[in-house]
């Protein structure tokens, strides 16, 4: 889809902080994160809806995200990683994965703009926690 900025991001025609990808899932920092770490996690296959993927698809999506979350979690000293999927924002299925040390944590209210250094040092951080 050529509107769509998560295309965009994965295709590489708007910077994102990066910080893993294989050859159908890419992972990336949220701009606009609830704590930082926030990551979101997409098909490189534009789907709207998350219960729209093939059943394939859509285990290999969680199977990435789980290993997305491991690096993360040790990155930035999250006691967990919560996960929101909600899709309203942004008609590309993603998966936000927030590290989160207590309950309410989730709360897209809590959410405001990163500041870009910050964001590729967090990158970084989890890059090498892979």
């Amino acid at each position: 889809m050529t509107n769509c900025i998560f295309c965009k991001i994965k295709d590489g025609e708007i910077p994102s902080a990066k910080v893993w990808e294989n050859e159908n899932f890419f992972a990336f920092l949220d701009i606009n994160p609830v704590n930082p770490g926030h990551t979101l996690l997409i098909p490189k296959k534009h789907v709207d809806y998350l219960f729209e993927l093939d059943d394939g698809v859509y285990h290999e999506l969680f199977k990435a995200a789980k290993e997305v979350s491991v690096p993360l979690k040790r990155a930035v000293g999250a006691k967990r990683i919560g996960v929101v999927v909600e899709g309203f924002l942004v008609p590309h299925v993603h998966i936000h994965l927030i590290p989160i040390n207590g309950p309410g944590e989730l709360d897209a209210k809590r959410a405001g703009k990163a500041d870009p250094n910050e964001l590729t040092a967090i990158a970084e951080r989890i890059k090498d926690a892979f």
